[in-house]
């Protein structure tokens, strides 16, 4: 059960850290690009992710 903390953990870390680029406007081609929903929503899925790795690297 350990490394499914782990893995989703990251895929949540990197998908957060991508939309919080793309909202931002860092990085184009998405209809994400430059909106404000996403640069909020992205931190918030990447600050989940790390609590999800951090929790399945203790145990």
């Amino acid at each position: 059960m350990r490394w499914v903390f782990v893995v989703v953990g990251v895929l949540a870390l990197l998908a957060g850290i991508v939309w919080t680029l793309q909202g931002l406007g860092v990085l184009g081609g998405s209809s994400m690009s430059g909106s404000t929903r996403w640069a909020v929503i992205g931190p918030i899925v990447a600050v989940v992710g790390l609590v999800l790795l951090l929790r399945g690297a203790r145990r």
